[in-house]
């Protein structure tokens, strides 16, 4: 019986100490994502009101876990999601393109690096696996995927979805710490 609680013991030891040299990045990830957001989404062309029906909101249950692996692991599936929809080529045309790619780069680099950070832990998360989470996320960014659509992809509707990601910015950085 002392063996499976010594494994998962040292498997998240592990994880920890394979994690710990991101720390002192977070809180730079966060403010310069942010900086970065803004810098590529200069206000659109006509003003938008900003009370579109149907808007997805941020599922908070996401940020109640006391587990870091899967704090990490839900930070990660976050920022995947949130590269591959401003990978878009959809976005609007007034973005700064090189705010954007820098922005991507970012996110990439650090999606990276958590991939690293869990990659020994990742059996030990399926198994505890929340899949209510995952499915939770995958939800939320295709409610937004819907949302674009259904505004033709307009550069109101994108306006909406970028400060989505700033709430997503903000939820990764609590999710990391």
């Amino acid at each position: 019986h002392g063996a499976p609680a010594l494994l998962l013991l040292l498997t998240a030891l592990a994880t920890a100490l394979a994690c710990h040299h991101l720390r002192p990045r977070d809180t730079a990830f966060a403010w310069d994502s942010l900086q970065l957001l803004q810098a590529m989404a200069p206000s659109p062309p006509q003003p938008c009101r900003h009370h579109h029906h149907h808007a997805p909101f941020f599922p908070d249950t996401l940020l109640h876990t006391n587990h870091p692996q899967q704090a990490a692991a839900t930070a990660l599936r976050i920022l995947q999601h949130l590269f591959d929809t401003f990978s878009s080529p959809s976005t609007p045309h007034h973005w700064d393109a090189q705010a954007r790619h820098d922005l991507l780069n970012k996110l990439q680099h650090y999606i990276h690096r958590l991939e690293q950070c869990l990659t020994d832990n990742t059996m030990l998360f399926n198994r505890q696996g929340p899949r209510n989470v995952l499915l939770s996320i995958n939800k939320y960014f295709r409610d937004i995927q819907d949302f674009l659509r259904t505004h033709n992809h307009s550069a109101c509707a994108w306006d909406h979805v970028r400060l989505e990601a700033r709430i997503c910015f903000q939820h990764v950085d609590t999710l990391i710490r």
